[in-house]
């Protein structure tokens, strides 16, 4: 009896040691514009799955959206942190980051070209259920992902987390074709009373599926914990609104996906 319980140990560990999380970086282009995204993947999963693309915040591509791409493929899915910005483009400080995210602010046709071409390379890849594609982001990301519902890409859904919610063209809401989740600090200085209620005004002028949730006490970058914990900055992490937020992703998708 020993000795068999000892045999499916091994086994088991065996099996957990060898499925694992895979990344690689990959080379793409908007254009002439070349891009270096991030791409992460279960390889125990051998079957198509649902993808999902993440935006990153105003810093550009680093640490932060490719631990959300890998805490994706955990769940289950393909996980692809965009690049959104450019091969080599990653602002050193938040006056960098602020002139580099104001280009894309004033020009959205920009950033949905950036996000459909990351939509692109993941339904390129034969792991991927074409039919089951999202996206999430953050801050600057999270208006990101919202352009991409705007522009009418065939996405299933989309999650913003303390994301602009503005637009500049109003009435493109009417070509969204997927669910909108919108997950916001109540306390967000950076994203004014006004802009929500023009963003709640927008998705139900044009007919939409949308949710909003606010989490009080939360502001900017709640999910950020390198943002710090002071929230008189504007910008603060918030564990509570962390840990939320992303289970009302989660479901988000399981809904959507299922």
């Amino acid at each position: 009896m020993e000795k068999w319980i000892f045999a499916f140990t091994l086994c088991a560990l065996a099996l957990t040691t060898e499925a694992a999380v895979r990344t690689e970086v990959i080379e793409y282009k908007d254009g002439d514009v070349v891009l270096e995204g991030y791409v992460a993947w279960d390889d125990a999963n051998t079957g198509t799955r649902a993808a999902i693309v993440v935006a990153h915040d105003w810093m550009g591509l680093g640490d932060f959206a490719k631990g959300k791409a890998e805490a994706l493929a955990k769940l289950g899915y393909i996980a692809f942190a965009a690049d959104l910005y450019g091969k080599g483009v990653r602002p050193k400080n938040s006056d960098e980051a602020k002139t580099e995210a104001t280009k894309y602010y004033s020009d959205r046709s920009v950033i949905r070209g950036r996000m459909k071409a990351a939509v692109a390379v993941v339904k390129s890849r034969k792991e991927v259920d074409t039919a089951r594609i999202g996206a999430i982001g953050f801050c600057f990301g999270g208006m990101s992902a919202l352009e991409l519902a705007r522009s009418g890409a065939d996405v299933r859904g989309v999650v913003s987390f303390h994301g602009g919610l503005n637009t500049p063209n109003f009435d493109d809401a009417k070509h969204i074709k997927g669910k909108l989740l919108v997950l916001h600090g109540a306390d967000d200085p950076y994203v004014s009373s006004d802009e929500v209620m023009g963003f709640e005004h927008e998705m139900t002028s044009a007919g939409c599926n949308w949710e909003l949730v606010k989490y009080s006490g939360a502001v900017h970058s709640f999910t950020n914990p390198a943002a710090g914990n002071d929230n008189s900055k504007g910008a603060a992490y918030n564990s509570q609104a962390d840990a939320r937020s992303w289970i009302a992703m989660k479901n988000f998708f399981d809904e959507i996906f299922r």
